[in-house]
Parts: C-alpha cells; structure tokens; sequence
C-alpha cells in the first residue's frame, strides 16, 4: 500500500476562491471583512504566519491590521490595545498569536477578546460552545484538519457521515489550540473519539492506542513521533505537525510529527508537511473573519460558509 497523498494547497485554494465572493459581496454592501493580528515579541514561528496571512488576506481582498508590540509589554497594555480593537467597528477579527511572553497571562488576554471577534475561539465563551456542538467559530488548525477530511472523503466517493458514524479518531496531542477542539469536531461528526498525550508514550503505551484509529490527527510537536509501528494498515493519517529540523550541512527543513516514509507504506491516505493541514489553516482563519464580517453586519455568508465542514 502506498498512501494516497491528501493534497491542503488544493483544498486551500478551493476554499479561498469560495471566501472571495463573500468577501465581494460584502464588499458591494459597503463592509470589508478586516483581521486584527496582535503580538507580542518576535517568535520567528509567528512572524511567518502573520506574513503568509497577509499575503493571502491581500489576495483575498480581506483587510488586516498589525499591532506588533514589543517582548517587554505589560498585561495592561495588551488588554488596552485589545480594548480598542475591539470597539473598533472596521476590525472583524481579532488573532493573538502565540506563544505569549511567559509573564503575560495567557487566559486573562484570551477573556479580554470580544467574543464575537474571537475568530480563533480562544474567549471561554466560544470555546464552550464548540464544546456544546454549536460553535460561534470553529479554531483554525482543526477545523483545516476536518475540511481537509470531508474534502477528500468527497472526492473519492466516500459518503462523510457514514465514514464517520464507523470510524475511530484518535486525536495525539492534547493542547486547547489543536487537541482539544479536534476531539469536539470528531464527536460533532459521531464518530468514536479517544484523545492522547505524552503520558501514552512516555509509558510506551502509544501505539496500543494509535493502532486502534481509522483516522490518525497527530499534533504532538515532536518530529517523527509517530512511525509505520504505530498505525494500522488502510489508516487516513493527519499529520498537523509543523517542525524545523536541522539536516546535515546545516540546512534547516520543515518536518512533520509523523515519519511519512515509513507511514505511507501502511496508510491509506496522509497529509505531506508542507503542503498539508498548513495551507487550509491559513485560509480557514481568513474564512473565520469573512464569517465574523458577515455576523456583525447582519448579513451571514450562505450555509456552507457556516458549516463546521
């Protein structure tokens, strides 16, 4: 078996060229979707990001405003630039990136969002509601995660509830940004859910667990983690996965959490890195602002521009 490749740069583009009409239409009503991207420090993973979103957000249309502050900021002053954002009417969403200065309290910044900003869905507010199956907004990486599945499911054929309804997801990775959500998006779709950390293989219990998924998300942040042992023949693999690993000449290249050489040998589809979760990531927030525009003027995107899919 070699996996079938699930291809986010196409899926990517799909979903943008969807978002650019909503974007026009709102355009016509006078409103332009505009993304507040707000940091602290000079984190190189994060840097990266806010470019790439500005990049696209210009393509798209889309406005964006930067508020990079300095490492040394105090907690008043993030909570008095997230203040004004908030009561600024041109902003539609508002993106804190992380990681934060360790002496800035990560919680108290997250409740300082208006929770109709909120398109990562970090406020306690929406975070619960994603919880309860009725989400405001669906966070960025999972929900790149499961469009990329429901796309492919719909390209080979495959009928998605049904797939679902069947299927185990085991979720590697058990953090607010990524874990967390994925679990509440796979109970969403009714499937059989389990979610991991650490602890699993730091017992040696990781593939007991891994071997019992259908589908595999892996978002430790450890390169290589999960290898062919770990996965059961004709699994779809997700790997969400971004890290920067140093080769031999001092060449620094992007890896993923899973050993795709050797996975792709038992899998029956697998996301690359690059080119997989991290392209829909970038499109899916963008969608979240253009859905967040859309909700504050009174005039929501059509349905599948709502759907957690």
């Amino acid at each position: 078996m070699s996996a079938q490749p699930i291809d986010g740069r196409a899926c990517a583009e799909a979903l943008a060229a969807g978002l650019a009409a909503d974007v026009r239409r709102l355009g016509e009503a006078g409103h332009r979707p505009t993304l507040a991207v707000v940091s602290a420090g000079e984190a190189h993973g994060a840097t990266v990001y806010a470019r790439r979103l500005a990049r696209l957000a210009d393509e798209l249309g889309i406005g964006h405003v930067a508020r990079a502050l300095p490492v040394t900021v105090t907690l008043p002053e993030v909570l008095a630039v997230l203040a004004e954002l908030n009561a600024d009417t041109a902003v539609s969403g508002i993106l804190v990136l992380r990681p934060l200065p360790a002496h800035l309290d990560e919680a108290t910044v997250f409740r300082a969002l208006d929770p109709a900003k909120d398109v990562e869905a970090v406020h306690p507010e929406n975070a619960g509601l994603l919880a309860l199956g009725v989400p405001r907004f669906v966070p960025s990486t999972p929900g790149a995660v499961f469009h990329l599945l429901d796309t492919w499911l719909d390209a080979v054929g495959e009928d998605r509830a049904a797939f679902y309804h069947r299927s185990r997801i085991v979720v590697v990775g058990r953090s607010n940004t990524v874990g967390k959500p994925a679990v509440a998006l796979g109970y969403a779709r009714e499937a059989s859910v389990q979610s991991i950390d650490v602890w699993a293989h730091r017992h040696g219990g990781l593939g007991r667990h891994t071997r019992w998924a259908d589908v595999l998300v892996v978002a430790a942040g450890r390169p290589g983690l999960i290898r062919a042992e770990h996965v059961s023949p004709g699994a779809v693999v997700v790997d969400v996965g971004i890290n920067a690993v140093v080769g031999p000449g001092g060449r620094t290249r992007t890896v993923g959490d899973v050993d795709a050489a050797s996975v792709a040998a038992r899998a029956r589809a697998l996301t690359p890195v690059p080119g997989g979760v991290g392209p829909v990531t970038d499109a899916w927030l963008l969608r979240s602002t253009v859905q967040a525009a859309a909700q504050q003027v009174g005039s929501p995107p059509e349905r599948t521009l709502l759907e957690a899919s």
